[in-house]
């Protein structure tokens, strides 16, 4: 009889220890499981908009910089006019567009592209994939704030208007489209794009960024 016990007892040491385990990897599947959908629901929640442009849908971001924020009130003043200054319209959105864009520092991940409300529509696809294999790549995910990676911060953008004239992106033609050269100032050279230029079309009443290259128009 007392073979018997303890053989049974072994048995039952050993189902209890496999059930541990069984457990242990349970919990530990539910923990993941909660962390990425944690994650996943921090990654998509928008940041915060503290102001707006309602007629033209532009937003400005809680953690947009300072040097963004005062691009942001000189765009309402001059889109609040009675009459909207076209050149002035369209030179603040290259100069916004192109803070933004570079500006990495405050981006949560290399999803969270820059730029993106002041692009043509039927670009904005094609701009955001190009970027993120680009520009955005080696931006690592910022979802709990424990980032350590330094990355460009804008603090000033130079933009030269070189011409007015007639530009067909796809079926849309807009015969006085805006180029414009671009020069960016970093708060710290880390080697990034510096120079380049933009293309502009009108789009409604709104002027937008068709095309962007590294190199400088002529």
């Amino acid at each position: 009889m007392t073979k018997i016990t303890k053989k049974k007892r072994k048995l039952n040491v050993k189902r209890i220890a496999i059930l541990i385990i069984l457990l242990i990897i349970i919990i530990a599947g539910i923990v993941l499981a909660v962390n990425k959908a944690t994650s996943s629901k921090k990654e998509e929640a928008p940041v915060k908009e503290v102001a707006s442009i309602e007629a033209y849908g532009y937003t400005l971001r809680e953690d947009a910089t300072k040097y963004y924020k005062s691009l942001f009130k000189d765009l309402e003043k001059v889109l609040n006019a009675d009459e909207v200054d076209e050149d002035k319209y369209s030179e603040l959105v290259a100069k916004m567009f192109i803070a933004d864009f570079f500006n990495l520092d405050n981006k949560i991940s290399k999803n969270d592209v820059g730029g993106k409300q002041f692009i043509y529509p039927e670009y904005q696809s094609d701009f955001e994939k190009k970027a993120m294999d680009s520009v955005y790549k080696s931006v690592e995910s910022d979802v709990y704030g424990s980032r350590n990676q330094t990355l460009p911060i804008v603090t000033d953008v130079e933009v030269t208007k070189l011409d007015n004239k007639p530009f067909t992106y796809k079926e849309q033609t807009d015969d006085n489209a805006y180029v414009y050269n671009f020069n960016i100032t970093y708060k710290e050279n880390l080697k990034y794009q510096t120079e380049g230029s933009l293309t502009l079309i009108h789009n409604g009443n709104k002027i937008e960024v068709v095309e962007m290259t590294k190199e400088l128009a002529e």
